[in-house]
């Protein structure tokens, strides 16, 4: 067992030094290959933070998935509202005031989906499972920001190291 976890770790790590270390993505094509990667390694993570079972990774991923694709799409649209109201020379009043409502609105849509699929998850999840999954995805994503903080600070001491040159 404890072989497992170790080696379960060691992938871990292994796949956010990879991930983390390769550059923005800049066209369509990485940038998918990055979500997937990405996807791949928080799967890996949910896995070992939630000690799923094969079982309840095969059920539970799809629907995990699916319900971060709808959260995205909706991000999106606020953005995209958000950016086209941001670039009008001369937006109205009404403009603000109907791109402000879609971005809070936003926030709510997505809640709804997390409590939608909260409920469906119970039906894969034990009780402990469901209730540390937010803070297992808090976790995930402070370790995400923390990594790609100490690589932009590697990065600009890199740069100014060879500014000095």
């Amino acid at each position: 067992m404890n072989i497992r976890i170790l080696t379960l770790v060691s992938l871990l790590w292994l796949a956010v030094l990879s991930i983390s270390a390769r550059p923005a993505p800049q066209n369509q094509g990485d940038r998918e290959q990055w979500m997937t990667e990405m996807r791949q390694y928080k799967r890996l993570y949910l896995t070992k933070e939630l000690q799923l079972t094969r079982e309840q990774q095969t059920k539970f991923f799809p629907l995990y998935e699916e319900m971060e694709d709808a959260e995205a799409k909706i991000d999106d649209e606020s953005r995209a509202m958000e950016k086209r109201v941001s670039d009008l020379p001369t937006a109205t009043d009404l403009e603000y005031e109907k791109a402000t409502e879609a971005i809070y609105d936003s926030a709510i849509k997505s809640a709804q989906i997390e409590r939608e699929y909260m409920d469906k998850f119970k039906d894969i999840l034990t009780r402990k499972q469901l209730f540390r999954l937010k803070g297992v995805e808090r976790q995930f994503n402070r370790e995400m920001m923390r990594q790609h903080h100490r690589l932009r600070t590697k990065a600009k001491a890199e740069k100014e190291k060879d500014k000095d040159k």
